[in-house]
């Protein structure tokens, strides 16, 4: 947490956001939305864009890191309030994709290919509600989806070595952007804090 907070105090380069967009690839098919929360949000944000870049058309259309999973009657929560872990509010990236370049599958493998999914609201130093791994599922095909990977992800990668993966997969709720200042924030401050489990596993 302190390695994010002197984090924020730097400045920042500009950047085009519209190098982090896409386009469907056809006009037949409809784009679809995963959301998911795998520690700080910049990190999540960052390291699927990074290995799904929109300007090579690998199925990210657009991205957007924020807040979802929060008690009800917590409206447009600030990244103050949800830090104090007083809403239950998890940080989340809303990934827009074609599902016609890549799968929803795929994607949450790639989920937990980059995070440590046994580790109960905690990432790395970062600990606490917000910092949960979830899936919010936004359809019925999505849970079965989810719950079929990690079953496939659980045999293949944590049973070998004795881990069970916590993982919640839960229906989406509200969603919330961040605050701008963290939209893009790693590309914007490169060297800015990043937790040391938003890497690739396997």
């Amino acid at each position: 947490m302190l390695g994010r907070l002197k984090a924020l105090l730097s400045l920042g380069t500009p950047i085009n956001p519209s190098a982090f967009r896409a386009t469907m690839s056809t006009s037949t098919s409809q784009p679809q939305v995963a959301t998911f929360a795998s520690g700080c949000f910049w990190g999540v944000q960052h390291i699927f864009l990074k290995h799904f870049p929109p300007t090579e058309n690998k199925g990210i259309l657009n991205t957007a890191v924020g807040y979802t999973g929060g008690k009800e009657d917590v409206q447009d929560p600030s990244y103050e309030q949800v830090c104090s872990g007083q809403t239950n509010h998890a940080e989340a990236v809303r990934i827009e994709f074609d599902p016609a370049v890549v799968s929803y599958d795929e994607l949450v493998e790639f989920f937990y290919r980059t995070h440590d999914p046994t580790t109960s609201n905690r990432q790395g130093a970062d600990q606490g509600t917000q910092y949960r791994s979830a899936i919010f599922y936004n359809t019925p095909e999505q849970e079965t989806v989810a719950k079929r990977v990690t079953e496939e992800v659980q045999k293949k990668h944590f049973d070998p070595i004795g881990k069970k993966i916590v993982t919640e997969i839960v229906p989406a709720g509200k969603w919330w952007d961040a605050e701008d200042y963290h939209q893009l924030y790693l590309f914007k401050n490169p060297m800015g804090y990043q937790c040391p489990t938003h890497r690739l596993h396997w």
